[in-house]
């Protein structure tokens, strides 16, 4: 599958208070937009908005119409806007130096 990042259409927002059970930044997409940019569901993402950047993590929920996303507590964010998500780059891991003490 080729990694495309088409932009998103911000169709939803959620303003939760403190007594809420579940609260703090969340993106909801369906299946076919994350599978489009590679993501998995609970995978913390980069969301871009004209007014900021912020971490959020995914959730998956095929109601959400192909296009669109539902933003809960990302501050700057409104219906309408356009935004997009990219993935965390993948950390490397370092090589290993050789050993060469002769031990």
């Amino acid at each position: 599958m080729i990694r495309s990042n088409p932009p998103l259409q911000v169709i939803g927002f959620i303003a939760t208070r403190a007594s809420d059970a579940e609260r703090g930044p969340l993106a909801v997409v369906n299946t076919e937009d994350a599978k489009t940019r590679l993501i998995e569901p609970g995978e913390v993402v980069w969301l871009s908005g004209p007014r900021r950047q912020e971490l959020v993590p995914i959730a998956i929920d095929d109601g959400v119409p192909r296009g669109g996303i539902v933003l809960r507590d990302v501050l700057g964010a409104s219906v309408s806007e356009v935004v997009r998500l990219e993935k965390l780059p993948t950390p490397r891991a370092e090589p290993t130096p050789p050993d060469v003490s002769g031990e």
